[in-house]
């Protein structure tokens, strides 16, 4: 057996226990905080996040621009570069806690068992390599030397991802910007591995291609069984294609749960906010709701509630307590609503949030009719 296949076997094998819902995460992040350092101090980007992922599972990170959804993507992964750093928390992958690793340490992890696919892939592809040598040097920084076996997985990737393997001699360049994007994840399917961080990766994209690059990721880990957790701005992207859903606001957590529950029955005033920011493609027409204002500025971020300047169910202990996590109805929300101690003064009862009817602009088609019009 050559050194290429039986690495990608070994994966492969590292595998097989991925359906196995009782064993630990594969990834779970404790406290994980991120600060930029600047003149006048730090500025918490992301602040006390808490996730995790099963093996095998999609999950989905949302929020608007400038929220730490990427800054905690690059954090789990160790990529972060001054003037950020991880200054609290714990991410643990495989058992191993990555942010004590050195740089050392992390090399045989890197795309044998964690894979990131960025956000643009004109920019993390190298413009003067073909993609073929692109790859080769990836296999090759983990052991694969002999060429043969080099250019065999380099075409198997590539067709994985529907690209003709004639490709492999084009300049980044001279791919479309959904084929990149697709060279891009053959990349990082390379070693086949456990879990792969994806930073936006259809942003560029228009919304045919979006929808066909989604379709593909879900088909490929629904075949090879790797994790996946997808970091986009665009909350109807991955309603059909996560399992959870975490929602960030100004660095935190604000609702964590699973995806079509939170799509029902959302339960942060933001994510309500974000429901009504989109329309249906099925329904009476209704207006679009859009959330006023504009998120804090992460170096000074409100007292209280962050999202209290512009949530229109806010009330006075909003502006002073700074609301917990919450267990409520299967999710967990930061919000006052659901807190056994401050409560609105109306009638102090708690909360349901499947008493709020969710907007008519959320409502969405079954991922069976999503698929089908895509394929059109």
């Amino acid at each position: 057996m050559s050194h290429s296949s039986a690495v990608v076997h070994a994966t492969k094998a590292a595998g097989a226990q991925r359906g196995d819902q009782h064993a630990a995460p594969l990834l779970e992040v404790r406290g994980l905080s991120v600060v930029y350092d600047t003149a006048s101090g730090p500025v918490t980007a992301v602040d006390d996040v808490d996730l995790t992922v099963n093996r095998g599972e999609f999950v989905a990170v949302v929020g608007e621009s400038g929220c730490g959804k990427s800054t905690m993507l690059f954090g789990i992964a160790q990529l972060l570069s001054s003037p950020a750093r991880v200054c609290a928390g714990e991410v643990i992958f495989r058992g191993q806690n990555l942010v004590t690793m050195n740089d050392a340490q992390l090399a045989p992890v890197r795309w044998q068992n964690l894979s990131v696919v960025m956000q643009s892939a004109m920019n993390a592809l190298n413009p003067v390599k073909r993609i073929a040598a692109q790859y080769a040097d990836t296999m090759k920084a983990h052991g694969v030397r002999n060429k043969a076996d080099i250019r065999r997985r380099s075409e198997e990737v590539l067709a994985m991802v529907g690209i003709d393997k004639i490709h492999l001699e084009s300049y980044p360049h001279q791919l479309s910007g959904g084929m990149r994007q697709r060279a891009m994840i053959a990349m990082a399917l390379l070693f086949e591995p456990e879990l792969i961080l994806m930073d936006e990766p259809t942003s560029a994209l228009d919304v045919v291609a979006q929808r066909s690059l989604m379709l593909q990721i879900k088909e490929l880990q629904e075949r090879l069984g790797f994790a996946v957790l997808f970091v986009t701005h665009d909350m109807s992207l991955v309603s059909h294609f996560s399992e959870r859903l975490l929602v960030m606001y100004a660095g935190q957590e604000v609702e964590l749960g699973e995806t079509r529950r939170v799509f029902d029955t959302p339960a942060h005033p933001y994510s309500k906010g974000l429901l009504e920011a989109f329309p249906s493609i099925r329904g009476p027409k209704v207006p679009l709701v859009g959330i006023p204002g504009a998120p804090p500025a992460l170096s000074a971020v409100p007292p209280g509630c962050r999202y209290e300047p512009r949530c229109p169910l806010a009330y006075a202990d909003c502006t002073t307590v700074e609301p917990e996590l919450y267990e409520v109805n299967g999710v967990k929300a930061r919000c006052l609503l659901y807190s056994p101690h401050n409560r609105p003064p109306a009638d102090g009862a708690p909360i349901d949030p499947a008493q709020v009817p969710v907007p008519a602009s959320a409502t969405l088609l079954p991922v069976e009719a999503t698929a089908k019009e895509s394929e059109r």
